[in-house]
């Protein structure tokens, strides 16, 4: 086993790694930038180095800094984790020329599945099922556009260097062809500077389940399946092990697939073989294909952890160490059930776009695993992934693990950005999900319901107005009444868009009744704290004049100050803002331009993502005040539209 090895990344996964180290008594050696000089990572580990710079192109990318820091701790190895570094086959060649060892599969095994159209040959080869398709060298929209009509629509376009659901794009009809080869060539080559595709067909009841493997250079097993078919623009948000709806006979030939997969190419490590499964007559052994193997840990790693007991870093470090698997197919069992939530920062209501901010407050639920990379007082970064963590839970049963998820997330407390809470608890308790009914499309379906947010009630607005007062958070609240004159108090409140006019009268001792918008919530204190109505007071974090009431969904009020206007009131669409920090990728039209409603004017790259800014309304472009590559803040005016005639 190894002394002490470098983690290249940061984040979640290193401090999922620095887990596992302490564990096995292994030093751990962190790299940063300087905007994560304090970051969980960099505090968890033995040791940490600075790479400096803010983008990962200055930092987590630079390969030769980080040999270099390697070299410099006495790190023997490199752990990549997933993402940055994780599947550059020149970093590995890089860091084994070093003399150092690199936790993971050989270059040669992730050069033979880093193209996906090269990948399909290899696994067609391997007797591993792939899906009908072109992946052709000739990359002419004219010849890309015929082997599209060929396969038959709809077909997906997909980048031959992806992952990620990055330089994707599911086209349904001829007309939508052209348009959406150049997006997600464009997309594409942003974030992996090649902008070659391929097309395949899209499986119109597609399931996507994945297999686990892990191997040691010469033989491999596999740890059984996970269901990631719970997606949205093709990026997971619920993953879940094993598969509902699994069949013995299923099991045994997505295995077998799978294990064919990595023994063809000698992998060594852990990887993941990905499959895209027709879902429209249960499953099937003839109902599955080859989408791409994932040469590396993957995200959903956790739920495997939990339905086997293998610690799969644990096993990487043995492994990548010399050490031979650690147990053979027939010592591997499943045990229950596991579900894995994905909670982002981003605005779910404006398009799940990414957010920023500081997390003034964030806890989880003792019962769940939470891996994280972040802690109340750090910063969601413009410049990384906005991942804040994931929850995982384990059950006995399906049904026990999804109670077990449901209440982990309505526990969970955020405070300080906007995130997808709301929505991971929605599809909890989605109907269809329950059931076990799932698809890739569900989300796509049912988005309204989902992303649904419901009315504010008043008797959370009344544990608001008691939070913002401070009798909440008083030793003796009911001591405190001597010091109100008046017997009322009025206070204003906003939720959103949406203005509260809030009366608070004390009644007596422990007993205030609190008027929103003219419905009285009677508040009274008692033995076990605050009730309203009757109910019991929520968790409510206070941070200047918000009040952030944590529930399903979680509610957050700020006070106003009377004289405020809302200066945002009635805005006309005439500008066109950066919704988030981002690099202004391409703009479409110029000062004089006609465009209609829902024309594309740019895009802004932001968070690995490309963004359209689309218009608002019919109108002539009076000023574009930002150009294709400078950096822009949220809230920047990148295009106006002249004032419409009234």
């Amino acid at each position: 086993m190894f002394d002490t090895i470098l983690i290249a990344n940061r984040g979640e996964i290193a401090c999922r790694v620095i887990d596992t180290c302490r564990r096995l008594g292994v030093r751990a050696v962190a790299v940063h930038s300087d905007v994560d000089a304090q970051a969980r990572h960099v505090e968890m580990a033995d040791v940490a180095v600075s790479l400096g710079g803010a983008t990962p192109a200055e930092s987590y990318l630079r390969g030769d800094a980080i040999i270099a820091a390697a070299q410099a701790t006495g790190a023997q190895a490199i752990h990549p984790g997933y993402g940055f570094l994780s599947e550059n086959p020149d970093f590995v060649d890089a860091v084994e020329a070093a003399g150092l060892v690199f936790i993971g599969p050989s270059a040669s095994a992730i050069r033979a599945m880093g193209l996906k159209d090269a990948a399909k040959a290899l696994m067609a080869e391997a007797g591993v099922p792939v899906v009908p398709g072109y992946q052709g060298s000739d990359q002419s929209p004219d010849v890309l556009a015929k082997e599209a009509d060929a396969i038959g629509y709809p077909v997906l376009i997909k980048a031959v260097a992806g992952g990620g659901g990055k330089g994707m794009r599911l086209v349904e009809a001829p007309k939508g062809f052209a348009d959406a080869l150049a997006s997600a060539q464009s997309e594409a080559k942003t974030a992996f500077g090649n902008p070659h595709v391929l097309i395949e067909k899209y499986i119109t009841s597609p399931r996507h389940i994945e297999v686990q493997v892990f191997g040691d250079g010469g033989r491999a097993v596999h740890l059984f399946e996970r269901d990631c078919s719970l997606q949205r623009r093709h990026q997971k948000v619920i993953e879940e092990a094993p598969a509902p709806g699994m069949t013995p006979k299923m099991r045994d030939a997505m295995g077998q697939a799978a294990v064919r997969a990595a023994e063809a190419i000698g992998y060594k490590g852990a990887g993941t073989v990905e499959f895209i499964v027709d879902g429209s007559d249960g499953l099937r052994p003839d109902g599955f294909w080859f989408m791409e193997m994932n040469t590396r840990l993957q995200v959903e790693h956790p739920v495997t952890e939990a339905i086997t007991g293998v610690d799969l870093v644990e096993w990487q470090l043995r492994v990548a160490s010399g050490e031979p698997l650690p147990c053979s197919q027939e010592d591997l069992s499943i045990a229950g059930h596991s579900f894995e939530a994905r909670l982002y920062a981003e605005d779910v209501p404006a398009g799940f776009l990414p957010a920023t901010g500081r997390l003034s407050h964030l806890a989880f639920p003792e019962e769940a695993r939470a891996d994280t990379g972040v802690r109340t007082g750090d910063v969601i970064s413009p410049h990384y992934d906005p991942m804040i963590a994931k929850v995982i839970v384990h059950g006995s049963s399906r049904a026990v693990a999804l109670r077990k998820l449901r209440r982990a997330l309505s526990a969970t407390q955020v405070a300080g950005t906007v995130t997808n809470l709301a929505f991971l608890g929605a599809l909890a308790r989605h109907a269809g999900f329950s059931a076990g009914d799932v698809d890739t499309g569900l989300i796509g379906r049912d988005l309204a319901a989902l992303t649904d947010v419901p009315d504010l009630t008043p008797v959370v607005a009344a544990q608001a107005v008691l939070a913002l007062i401070g009798l909440d958070r008083a030793p003796r609240p009911l001591d405190g009444f001597a010091l109100w004159s008046p017997v009322m108090q009025d206070l204003a409140l906003a939720c959103g868009d949406d203005m509260l006019c809030c009366q608070i009268t004390t009644c007596g001792p422990g007993e205030i009744d609190v008027a929103v918008n003219g419905q009285i919530v009677a508040a009274r204190h008692g033995a076990n704290g605050w009730r309203f109505d009757g109910q019991p007071g929520a968790a409510v974090f206070v941070e200047d004049e918000s009040a952030t009431v944590f529930g399903d969904p979680t509610f957050v009020l700020r006070r106003l100050d009377p004289l405020d206007v809302d200066a945002g009131a009635g805005t006309s669409g005439d500008l066109v803002e950066a919704p988030m920090p981002g690099l202004v990728r391409q703009v479409f039209v110029s000062a004089g331009a006609e465009v209609a409603k829902g024309d594309r004017l740019a895009i802004l790259e932001a968070m690995k993502m490309e963004h359209s800014l689309l218009a608002a309304r019919d109108g002539v472009v009076a000023e574009v005040m930002a150009e294709a590559g400078s950096q822009v803040e949220a809230g920047a005016v990148l295009i106006r539209l002249e004032e419409e005639d009234i």
